[in-house]
């Protein structure tokens, strides 16, 4: 499914799945000024908690919805569906101008 084109109140509510119904992990689309892909990180009863990209940009952004507000995603986002079990990205030390690391240290 490509990204959804109708605003959540005006979708048919016998088509909007339960929030418990998705899992961690589960790609969704969330409605955030416009459909965003997102990555369910909890479900309850009345809402999920998703990690989400908010804009074009490769960051991310971490909020709760209700069901109204999510569909399932089936299209792959290389940002968010490629993360690490833990949900980290790795990164490599940052070399400063002088070639010594800006990870930490005295500068001599």
């Amino acid at each position: 499914m490509s990204t959804p084109t109708i605003a959540p109140p005006q979708r048919d509510p016998a088509e909007v799945a339960p929030a418990d119904s998705y899992h961690k992990a589960d790609p969704v689309w969330v409605y955030r000024d416009g459909w965003r892909a997102g990555v369910i990180e909890a479900a309850s009863p009345r809402a999920v908690t998703v990690t989400y990209r908010p804009g074009t940009h490769f960051g991310t952004g971490v909020d709760t919805f209700t069901a109204s507000y999510v569909t399932s995603r089936a299209d792959e986002d290389p940002t968010l569906d490629h993360r690490q079990a833990n949900g980290l990205a790795c990164r490599r030390p940052r070399v400063g101008g002088d070639g010594a690391s800006a990870m930490g240290g005295p500068h001599r």
